[in-house]
């Protein structure tokens, strides 16, 4: 017995620790053979010299280099350079002094806005190189949206005898799912939107957000939010470990552990629907390379690439036909899942998110 014990607690925590460190991504070399090729690419994305990308680093760089960066160099002549830690006021700060080091940024549509709003720090996507079947709601002026992810529920499915939350009003329910909960506590972008449907708000009345009336629903749960995470490692960690739950978590956190069998499953239902965006910075020496590789990346078969590596979705639905069912079904951009996700609206966010950030810090204080 105790033998048995320690092999699976052993094989439980290199489980965890790979989980925890970074998003999930497929590493087996028959998971890599699998991964669809893109075999050619119209004569116009192809040409010479380089692109300097931003990028999150770790695992999201990582999936990307292989579906996205060698693919596009292979295929175009561009040479692709990486750049780990993409960063707003960088951007700002390389515009202002003309010292652009980057060509291209991922990063979000708010952060894109929020800067757009101060000045003239990005340009206009060439929209003319981009896949036809790519969704308008991904499109803006100064960006694109690349890869869909969620931000979502997630519980361990051994503590309601038998029970399982289906809703924010769930979450909410002391009585019927008694325990201990976390929530996201960074006060860039607290979840008011969950507080809201908690509290009965349609999913399509959701903005603009009532801040008083959010907090309001915050109040009646805070006394069991143990923790306010404020990195991606914490939530499913907490899980593990039998701290809370129920938490909010990002997707891509907790599919390590559900592939692996651990008792912890997502909800889907009202969770929000975040993307990353591309953005090429006002001056970017190397900006019709950068617009090339924009519009290699939104292409199906990469974008399927991206989601066979790590458990974001694609933008564009033209990857579905390309990604196999067992693996789409636990993406966000399934469409029997992103019918159920709300769309996060980045621009009530880049509007009022200072001054949320104000009242949010107080109440958490309080």
């Amino acid at each position: 017995m105790g033998k048995k014990n320690h092999i699976n607690r052993r094989s439980a925590l290199a489980v965890i620790s790979a989980a925890l460190a970074a998003p999930f991504v497929i590493r087996s070399a028959g998971a890599q053979s699998v991964l669809p090729e893109q075999t050619t690419v119209p004569d116009i994305l192809k040409g010479s010299g380089e692109v300097r990308i931003a990028t999150f680093g770790g695992a999201v760089q990582e999936a990307q280099q292989k579906a996205w960066y060698e693919p596009f160099e292979k295929a175009t002549g561009i040479k692709v350079r990486l750049f780990p830690g993409t960063n707003v006021a960088k951007t700002k700060a390389m515009v202002d002094t003309g010292n652009i080091e980057w060509d291209l940024a991922d990063t979000s549509r708010g952060g894109i806005l929020m800067l757009q709003n101060t000045g003239d720090y990005y340009e206009k996507i060439d929209y003319s190189l981009i896949d036809d079947s790519l969704p308008k709601e991904f499109r803006f002026e100064y960006g694109v949206e690349e890869l869909i992810w969620a931000q979502v529920m997630a519980y361990r499915t051994d503590a309601f005898k038998g029970a399982a939350p289906a809703s924010w009003a769930d979450f909410w329910d002391l009585e019927r799912f008694p325990g201990d909960r976390a929530m996201y506590g960074s006060a860039a972008n607290p979840e008011l939107e969950f507080a809201l449907l908690a509290a009965g708000v349609p999913a399509d009345k959701l903005y603009p957000i009532d801040v008083d009336k959010a907090l309001a629903s915050l109040d009646r749960i805070k006394k069991r939010v143990v923790k306010w995470w404020t990195t991606g490692a914490q939530p499913p960690q907490m899980l593990i470990d039998r701290e809370v739950v129920m938490t909010t978590v990002w997707n891509g956190r907790v599919s390590a552990l559900i592939e692996q069998g651990a008792p912890v499953a997502i909800n889907w239902s009202q969770g929000l629907l975040r993307r990353n965006a591309w953005a090429v910075l006002k001056g970017a020496k190397n900006k019709s390379n950068a617009m090339k590789l924009i519009a290699y990346s939104l292409m199906p078969i990469p974008q399927a690439r991206l989601a066979m590596l790590i458990p974001y979705g694609a933008t564009n639905p033209g990857a579905n036909k390309y990604i196999p069912p067992q693996r789409l079904a636990m993406l966000p951009s399934a469409p029997e899942i992103q019918k159920q996700l709300v769309f996060f609206n980045e621009e009530w966010w880049a509007e009022n998110g200072n001054a949320v950030q104000e009242r949010f810090s107080k109440w958490l204080l309080g």
